[in-house]
């Protein structure tokens, strides 16, 4: 691998953004970049993103619509797709300049941030799934070499499920490259609303998407009106 793009969507990140960029800028290579979009956030997210990021776009809010914006920026071989709540370490990106040149795709395990069985049994459940279905989430560090996105079209155009529905593209092409050590994300959706609650409306959504049903929907079913 020779350079990467990493692209990270935040909207009102401010309180732990210094945090997450200050490890993505120290994993990351001197020929590397760092671009950040930001989805019409209230608060400073744009401002501290600026203290750490190459580049700083505004978009609209929406994770597709602000991860095809930096896409398009970037001049990187390869996109890494990172959110905001995503932690990183240089042995990530070790990993990554070890792929092999017939790599198109890929995605790292997951482990969350919370204390306690219940979560590392959510995690090795998330990455049990992702092995088995070729399907990834954004959670788990998406990254792709930039011709083959292009040629894909980027991420469709929807509110949610926009990962798995690259990923759908992507899998046609070849099996994602799965790799290891973990990156770590946050808990918090978790621990903030339930996490038997939490397992239950995500594999819903997962099922009603699977059955055709209108991302948009799912959307204000995840995210509340």
């Amino acid at each position: 691998m020779t350079t990467v793009s990493v692209i990270v969507p935040v909207r009102n990140e401010a309180p732990h953004l210094a945090e997450v960029l200050t490890a993505i800028r120290h994993a990351l290579q001197e020929s590397d970049e760092l671009i950040v979009v930001d989805g019409n956030s209230v608060d400073a997210s744009a401002e501290i993103a600026s203290r750490f990021a190459d580049q700083v776009l505004s978009a609209g809010p929406g994770r597709a619509l602000q991860m095809n914006a930096g896409a398009r920026t970037a001049e990187s071989e390869w996109l890494w797709f990172l959110h905001a709540d995503t932690r990183v370490l240089p042995l990530h990106r070790e990993r990554l300049a070890r792929l092999p040149a017939s790599a198109q795709w890929g995605r790292f395990d997951v482990s969350l941030s919370g204390k306690g069985i219940m979560f590392s049994v959510i995690a090795w459940l998330m990455n049990l799934r992702s092995r088995w279905t070729g399907i990834a989430t954004g959670d788990q560090g998406i990254f792709v070499r930039r011709g083959v996105f292009e040629a894909l079209g980027g991420f469709p155009n929807q509110p949610l499920m926009e990962d798995v529905a690259l990923s759908a593209l992507l899998r046609r092409r070849a099996r994602p490259f799965c790799l290891r050590p973990a990156v770590v994300t946050s808990s918090r959706r978790w621990q903030q609303n339930g996490t038997w609650k939490t397992i239950w409306l995500m594999w819903c959504l997962r099922w009603r998407y699977w059955r055709g049903a209108d991302p948009a929907k799912l959307h204000q079913d995840y995210y509340g009106r």
